[in-house]
This record gives C-alpha cells, sequence and structure tokens, in this order.
C-alpha cells in the first residue's frame, strides 16, 4: 500500500495530476486544499497517498498535508460516504473548518457542502464528534501559489472547480463575480474560490 510519494508532477487540472516516478507516472485524485498547493509542471512534489481498493478499482488520492488524509479516511468509514463525496468535502471547506463544525454540531454548515444532504451531513457529525481529538500533525501550510494566465483563464478555473463541487453554472458565475467585484483584479484562484464558497454557502448571491 503506498503512503507517500515523490516525483516530478507532469500533469495537473483542478481534480487530478500525474507524478512521474522514475518513468512511471502515477494518476493521482486530489481535493483543491492540495491544488493550491501544487508547484509548476516538471517541479518535483511530496503528497501523503490514501490507496483506495475494490474488487475492481485501485485509485490513488493525493494530500498535500498529513491531516487531509486523515480527514479522508475518516470520512470513507462513515456509511454511502464513497471517495468522489469525500473528496468534494474537502473540497468545499478547510479542514480547520470542517471539525469545528463537527464539533459544534453545526448541521446546516455541513449540509452547505455541495453534495452533503441533511442525513449524512447528520451521519458526519453523530460518528466523528467523539472521534476528533486534537491535531498533532505539523502545519506544512504557506501562502498559495499565485496562479499565472490572465484572469478569464482564472475565471473559467474557479468556474470550473465550483461546478465539479456540485454548484449550478449560474449560482457559481454569480459568486465569482461577487467575489472579484469586491477585490478586485489581484486576488489569487485559491482566494478566488475561498470566497465563492463561503458566499454560496450563506446563499447571499
Amino acid at each position: 500500500m503506498i503512503g507517500k510519494i515523490t516525483g516530478r508532477l507532469s500533469y495537473r487540472s483542478l481534480n487530478q495530476i500525474i507524478v512521474d516516478v522514475n518513468g512511471v507516472g502515477y494518476q493521482i485524485f486530489i481535493p483543491l486544499s492540495t491544488y493550491y498547493h501544487l508547484p509548476d509542471l516538471n517541479e518535483s512534489l511530496t503528497l501523503f497517498i490514501s490507496t483506495y481498493v475494490r474488487e475492481d478499482t485501485l485509485n490513488l488520492f493525493g494530500f498535500f498535508d498529513l491531516e487531509d488524509k486523515e480527514m479522508f479516511e475518516s470520512l470513507l468509514r462513515i456509511s454511502k460516504i464513497g471517495p468522489k463525496l469525500a473528496l468534494n468535502i474537502l473540497s468545499g471547506i478547510p479542514v480547520k473548518e470542517l471539525k469545528e463544525a463537527i464539533s459544534r454540531g453545526d448541521i446546516q454548515r455541513l449540509h452547505s457542502i455541495p453534495g452533503i444532504g441533511l442525513k449524512t451531513a447528520e451521519r458526519i457529525s453523530l460518528e466523528l464528534r467523539d472521534k476528533l481529538g486534537a491535531s498533532r500533525t505539523p502545519d506544512r501550510s504557506y501562502p498559495a501559489q499565485d496562479m499565472r494566465g490572465g484572469e478569464d483563464q482564472k475565471f473559467q478555473d474557479a468556474l470550473s472547480a465550483l461546478i465539479n463541487l456540485g454548484y449550478h453554472k449560474t449560482q457559481a458565475e454569480k459568486a465569482i463575480e461577487k467575489v472579484r467585484s469586491a477585490s478586485g483584479e489581484e486576488i489569487s484562484l485559491e482566494e478566488l474560490i475561498k470566497e465563492s464558497l463561503k458566499i454560496l454557502a450563506r446563499h447571499k448571491l
């Protein structure tokens, strides 16, 4: 079972990457929280890996932080939550905020995450609330890279990310435009997505 991987980033998109390790390309699915920290193509990176094995499936899921990997695996233990939904959850809310919502029993905050119905939100809170202790994981966070390529490309990348999370295109476009109007043109892709998610979570467009 693969627990960590180090190699050269040969391909990247919003939800998956390919890491070249000595000529072998590993396809790895990622949440947005990992996408924010990806280096440029052909540069080296290290990710924590969760290996998901079923009868006819072997998928790798990569995480910049060990804490994200641990939360992903905790979510998979909950009934009716598979890898795709678990990634959506980690893309829709930072792990620290997710833990706080679970600890508070904040069902509405959990329910506001795309793809999370009321019953699923209740299961997450019920099953994980007593299991979450203080994290012993060192904080590897550092300022996110400002994505290049122009404002139009940034808009399209943010829109694609929100649609992949389950938001309607019109809702996502309104949220992105609202953030850009308030923040100006210098906002990074990471902040654009994060602030748009906050607006969508509050349902105030």
